[in-house]
């Protein structure tokens, strides 16, 4: 029986953020390190201070942190000593394999460090810089010059990998078209079917009750309450649905743009029909889905959509934006529908579509969850295993590798 795998995986973001990349590399790592893999996770510390702490078979390396400027609640690893403080891991471990998550500088710094050290290097890419506009308030007028900066940035930093990765064929083929002329394979985030799976009928009532909401018919959103989620179209789609059905939307987290969203919803008359459920803890999300009648995504810049997967894994029809990685997701009149972004008026004619009847519902809502199959995360763990074992037995020999400190 071949050992067990010793990976460093390396990202800017890990929970407690709340993000898509940072899920899934926890998820990765959690899942690597249950099936038997020593996993490292170097990552920036949640409170600041730097320390290394084992969580859940996880070695989790938290380096020294600041707050990002602009932002409430995301940190970035501090610059001064970082690249050290990474050599010495790499040092220490003698990794199979780097997988880096971003090309963001911790990212940056992993991957350099782990090619100064011999150790074959992995980069899976997540970044769009659609999602990043708001947060780092880049006027409208300049976005499309730094989001040009910033394509050729990634691209230069994903050459100096090994090997990359990304979560669909889609974000695979924009990579591509945004200068990077290697391989890319395409490996889903992947879903945990059994913790995201269909519910009894009456569990839906439950979780209602649970999440202080009428028992009528649910749209439901999640994610961040950000521009690029383009959540006032969802809106602007209830207010159209409400005179002929009874309908509400449900939206679980925060973000920049919830003050602005409750004020449309308050304009469009359904302030009473539009629930902000702040931050819902991952353990909690299940019941979020289990309370919805469809899931609703409106945003452009999604490269795969954990959230999606998740609704679907659960059973609930979707209807998405015709944009990104989101068509992978729905296979129109099967599991759900799709419509031009920014179209609120075709969104809402596809919500009262999949809302007409309990029949229809629960056949869009069977086809998803066979759907999700396809991304069970077992799958993606075998594939990520699978790349990181035909490099261990690629390399060279261990005494062969000089290791920069």
């Amino acid at each position: 029986m071949a050992r067990p795998l010793r990976v460093l995986i390396a990202s800017d973001t890990y929970p407690p953020d709340v993000n898509g990349a940072g899920y899934f590399t926890h998820r990765l790592a959690e899942g690597l390190a249950e099936r038997g893999h020593q996993v490292h996770v170097v990552c920036p510390s949640e409170g600041g201070e730097p320390h290394v702490r084992v969580n859940n078979r996880v070695t989790e390396h938290r380096l020294r942190s600041m707050l990002i400027p602009l932002q409430d609640s995301m940190r970035a690893a501090v610059p001064l000593g970082m690249g050290g403080h990474i050599a010495r891991i790499v040092q220490r471990l003698d990794p199979d394999v780097v997988h880096a998550q971003s090309h963001f500088p911790l990212s940056r710094s992993a991957i350099r460090r782990g090619r100064a050290a011999g150790v074959p290097v992995v980069l899976t890419n997540h970044f769009m810089p659609d999602n990043l506009y708001a947060h780092a308030r880049i006027p409208s007028s300049m976005q499309q010059a730094a989001g040009t900066l910033a394509w050729n940035d990634m691209v230069r930093v994903a050459g100096e990998a090994d090997h990359v990765t990304t979560p669909t064929p889609r974000a695979a083929q924009l990579l591509r078209e945004k200068g990077f002329a290697r391989e890319v394979e395409a490996i889903s985030c992947g879903i945990d079917l059994e913790r995201f799976r269909p519910r009894p009928r009456r569990a839906r009532a439950a979780a209602r009750l649970r999440f202080g909401l009428p028992d009528r018919d649910t749209v439901v959103f999640v994610g961040r309450l950000d521009e690029e989620k383009r959540i006032d179209d969802t809106i602007r789609a209830l207010a159209r649905i409400v005179p002929e059905r009874d309908a509400q939307l449900v939206l679980a987290g925060t973000g920049q743009r919830e003050e602005e969203l409750r004020a449309l919803s308050k304009e469009l008359g359904v302030a009473d029909r539009v629930f902000f459920l702040g931050f819902v803890p991952d353990e909690d999300l299940p019941s979020v889905y289990a309370a919805g009648d469809v899931f609703a995504i409106a945003g452009v810049a999604e490269l795969q959509s954990i959230a999606t997967l998740e609704a679907m894994s659960t059973g609930l029809p979707v209807v998405a934006a015709d944009a990104m990685a989101l068509p992978h997701l729905v296979e129109v009149g099967r599991n759900g529908f799709l419509f031009p972004p920014g179209n609120s008026a075709y969104m809402a004619d596809r919500l009262i579509a999949v809302l007409g009847s309990e029949e229809t519902r629960s056949a869009m809502g069977a086809a998803s969850r066979e759907l999700a199959r396809r991304h069970d995360h077992h799958r993606s763990l075998e594939r990520f295993e699978g790349v990181y074992t035909r490099f261990r037995q690629e390399a060279p020999p261990r005494a062969e590798r000089m290791v920069a400190v």
